[in-house]
């Protein structure tokens, strides 16, 4: 099975974290986003990933190296593609047409999520899903007595179902979705001026694919910094407490009140840091208390009482107490 994920989005949302960061290597409880999504999907689908097709922006050598260890290390290859122009999801989908082929999961990464079912890979095709309660912001399925989806609808001002896409999809035949995909890039065929992968769904229920619905149990965002916090905080959930801090971790005169992730070389000095706290390696906290953040590399706090916040890499935060959300190499001293 391949899968093809689309991230060259700009992320505005996040800024300033994705100023510097493309918001899919954001972590979350010490790993990115981006690792989080292909963890997760390889856990459901059941079978060995052969390839990942990463569809970036120009983010540089040290960003595609990072994302083709993520592939590695799930025990897969990988590959960079590039989207020149912001085009829509099909176009982005075919910046990887070669990946296409065979079975292929089509993940957007935005979004995380917790699933309880092995989804059935025998199926044609199978659309992730979630109960929403204003259906509106989203785009849609719309399903028949026999639970197969019969429509897709983009944003429905009506409401016409509360069962919302959440952005991951599974194909059995890859190159049937190409064929599509590349239908409407050659015949012009777009929607509020957009290359629209929900087109290309439409035709194929069209013309007899049975795509079936998957119901997941938790939709995370990580759209903005309140959303990306507390996705930190249910991953902290998830995860075993023989993952969370490193053993080379330096606790000194210092409280943890799990869960909390500390990295590598992180040290923690008269301080108080927890619950659902993340503190990425070489940061140093000092003095300070420290609850429901995400706290990245090569940081250093003190004298300061935080939370809800998210502060980026090679940060200097000095005596201030906050809810805040502060980019790479930022100094604020008070």
């Amino acid at each position: 099975m391949n899968i093809i994920i689309p991230m060259a989005g700009m992320g505005k949302r996040m800024r300033p974290h994705t100023l510097t960061v493309p918001k899919p290597l954001i972590p979350i409880a010490g790993k990115p986003i981006v690792y989080r999504l292909v963890e997760d999907i390889a856990k459901v689908c059941g079978e060995k990933i052969n390839h990942i097709g990463f569809v970036v922006g120009h983010f540089g050598e040290e960003v595609e190296q990072n994302l083709l260890k993520i592939a590695q290390d799930v025990g897969a290859t990988g590959s960079i593609h590039y989207q020149e122009e912001p085009l829509g999801t099909a176009h982005a989908i075919l910046c990887a047409k070669e990946w296409l082929n065979n079975k292929v999961v089509i993940a957007f990464a935005d979004t995380l999520f917790k699933a309880d079912f092995q989804m059935d890979t025998t199926k044609e095709g199978v659309i992730w899903v979630q109960h929403v309660a204003d259906p509106s912001a989203y785009g849609v399925i719309q399903l028949d007595k026999q639970n197969k989806i019969v429509g897709f609808v983009e944003k429905p001002k009506e409401l016409v179902s509360n069962l919302a896409i959440i952005g991951i999809y599974y194909f059995k035949d890859g190159a049937y979705l190409r064929k599509e995909l590349e239908y409407l890039l050659d015949h012009n065929i777009k929607d509020k001026g957009e290359y629209q992968l929900t087109n290309a769904l439409e035709n194929m229920n069209k013309k007899g694919v049975a795509f079936s619905p998957v119901q997941v149990t938790e939709w995370l965002d990580c759209g903005n910094k309140t959303s990306t916090v507390l996705t930190n905080k249910r991953y902290l959930d998830y995860i075993s407490s023989s993952e969370l801090i490193a053993s080379t971790a330096k606790i000194i005169n210092s409280v943890v009140i799990p869960p909390v992730f500390l990295a590598d070389d992180v040290k923690l000095e008269n301080a108080v840091v927890g619950p659902y706290v993340s503190v990425g390696k070489h940061t140093i906290i000092t003095n300070s208390r420290i609850q429901n953040s995400i706290i990245q590399e090569h940081t250093q706090i003190s004298d300061a009482t935080i939370s809800n916040s998210m502060i980026g890499n090679h940060v200097k935060w000095i005596g201030k107490s906050s809810d805040i959300s502060v980019g790479d190499y930022t100094d604020v001293i008070n």
